[in-house]
Parts: structure tokens; sequence; C-alpha cells
């Protein structure tokens, strides 16, 4: 698919320098272009590239001025960056959402239905008793279980599997890998040491625009609901146990572990590898740093955490000057210990 650098201007509201018939049918780094790509200046601390860059045409800032000549043709706008990036989620729109039909082999249950402009790739499955939407895209070895309801605008890629009784919203994507409503960790600890398996009832339920990452798991509740609400977006390798809620347009990095019935709230950023304990819950707004281990609740909005057991993250960075003096606080010590004794036996 090919566009030229005029239509391209036109659907970013940029002013052209140089051949505006100039054809373009891929985007790149600007050091790594050819004559059929655009690319884009922001930083720069790249700007030397434009000079030699083999790439068709360049996006750039409104005052930019060349210090020697450009071969490429130039697109000037208010902010290189942003444009570039409608662009990107233009093109990834258009290559992706253009899939539509159906490959065989693929199974679809009793009951079932999917809307227009669907997609269903080979070896996905479809339970029965589900409802999908329109513009539903379906990649290959997908599972959908039983009884599960999906909005329009998703996308569930390679591999992922949608346990029974699961709701998805709109415009939700789920990467490859990715397991919703599975079984939570509920275990009943016996007398005799061993433990009984709890059946795991409830269901899971994605918001509106929410993002779950490669290899993330999300799992049912024990009874009723675990609650994935809008905007939200999980990164991969994640951890959502049962019951758990995640409040609006939160974001969670990598290989982070939320236990069993915790609440987060709204618009929190949480970093990788944060492990929060069961039964607690985070005020909205809150920040956590990497590794932070959240073993209480958080009851004060907009606080930034770090460390484990976390903190406040200017009481860590205080404890931590500390922390960094010890040894030479310990040599003091010892020091202090030495003379005190050699004049006790000079007393003596």
């Amino acid at each position: 698919m090919e566009f030229s650098v005029e239509q391209i201007a036109q659907l970013i509201g940029g002013r052209i320098q140089g051949d505006a018939t100039t054809k373009i049918s891929k985007l790149a780094k600007i050091q790594e272009g050819d004559a059929k790509s655009l690319a884009f200046l922001s930083n720069p601390k790249y700007e030397n590239y434009i000079y030699t860059t083999e790439a068709g045409a360049v996006i750039v800032k409104n005052d930019f001025v060349a210090k020697s000549e450009v071969k490429a043709t130039l697109i000037f706008v208010e902010d290189p960056y942003t444009c570039f990036t409608a662009l990107l989620e233009q093109y990834h729109k258009t290559m992706l959402w253009s899939r539509a039909g159906v490959e065989e082999p693929c199974y679809m249950g009793k009951n079932s239905s999917i809307g227009e402009n669907h997609y269903r790739a080979a070896f996905s499955y479809i339970g029965s008793n589900c409802t999908l939407g329109t513009n539903v895209k379906i990649f290959p070895n997908v599972f959908i279980g039983d009884n599960v309801s999906i909005g329009n605008n998703v996308i569930i890629y390679a591999g992922a599997k949608i346990c029974a009784d699961t709701i998805i919203g709109n415009h939700v994507t789920i990467q490859a890998g990715a397991v919703i409503g599975s079984d939570g960790f509920g275990f009943a600890p016996q007398a005799d040491g061993s433990y009984k398996s709890i059946p795991q009832v409830g269901n899971v339920i994605l918001g509106n625009h929410v993002d779950i990452g490669a290899n993330t798991v999300v799992d049912r509740a024990t009874m009723g609901s675990t609650i994935i609400e809008d905007g939200v977006k999980l990164d991969n390798l994640i951890q959502v146990a049962h019951n758990v809620k995640i409040g609006q347009n939160t974001v969670i990095a990598s290989q982070a572990g939320v236990s069993g019935s915790t609440e987060i709230g709204k618009q929190c950023i949480i970093g990788g590898q944060v492990g929060f304990s069961g039964h607690i819950k985070i005020a909205d707004r809150t920040s956590i740093g990497a590794q932070a281990g959240i073993m209480s609740s958080v009851t004060t909005e907009g606080q930034k955490l770090i460390g484990s057991p976390a903190l406040d993250a200017r009481s860590y960075f205080k404890s931590y000057t500390i922390f960094r003096k010890l040894p030479k606080v310990m040599k003091a010590i010892e020091e202090l210990e030495e003379k005190i004794i050699s004049l006790s036996s000079e007393v003596k």
C-alpha cells in the first residue's frame, strides 16, 4: 500500500518542502530508512542522520533549519513525534483491521454468534452460548470457552485463552499467550497438612479500552468477579489473582503480582516486579517503584512508594542515605570501642 507525501501531509496537517509526489509504503527509523520509507526527527541528538538518511521523506519540527543539504522530502509539523505516532497507529489499524473472514479449520459451538467484519483464524475455538461483537479479530490457536461475551473492536492474539463466563468490553487487546479466567489459587488447609482445592465459580470482567500483555494471567473469582476496569493497561507476565479489582486507567509493568481480593485504585502507576499482599486496598493515583513490596493498605491518594516493605519515596531515600553510610558508622563505632577499652586499661 502506497501513499504520496502530499496525502500524508494532508493527514497530519504538515507543510511540504521537496517532492510532494514521492511515494511512501512503510515507516522507519531515520537512520535505517530507504527511498520508500517515512521517518521523523524529533530529538536534536539525531539531527546528523537527516543529512545522510536514505528515507524518502522525513517529518520535522516547524522551526527546523537544515545546516546542509537534505535529500529527503521534508514535512514540517508542530510536533513530529506525535504526528509520527498517529501515523503508526493508522498504519497498524490499516494492516490489522483489514483482516476478515474465516480460515479453516476452526470451530464455533452451539448458540454462539459473531458480528460483522470478523476474523477467525485457523485452529481457533469458540465454545457454546458465546456472543462476540463486530470487528472482532481472533488469531490462530485462540481458545474461547462457553458463555463468553466479547464486545466490539476486540483483538485476541495467537494462543490466548479466554475461559468460560468471561465478559470483555469494547476496544480490548489481548496479546499472545494471555489467559483470562483461569482458576484462582484457592486451597483450604486440612488437619493432616494437605490442601483441598476450593472450586472457583466466579468470572472475570474486562472493561473497555483494556490492554492485556503477552502471557499475563487474570484469574477468575472464587465467587463474584475479578474486575479490570476501563482503560487499564497490563504489561507482559503479570499475575492478577482471584477477586482482584483494578481501577480505571491504572498501568502495571511486567512481572508484577497482585494477590487475591486486593483492590487497586484508579490512575495508579505500578513498576515491574511489584508484589501486593492479599486483601489490601491501594488509593487512587498511587505510584509504586519497581520491585516494591506492598504489605498493607495505602490510604492516602497520590503517594509515591518504593522499597520492600514499601515506604514513602522521600522516607525511603532518606533511609537509604543512612544505610549507605552504615559501614563507615560501624567502623567509627569500633574505633570508639577500642579507644574506650584503651582508656579503661590506662585508668586501671
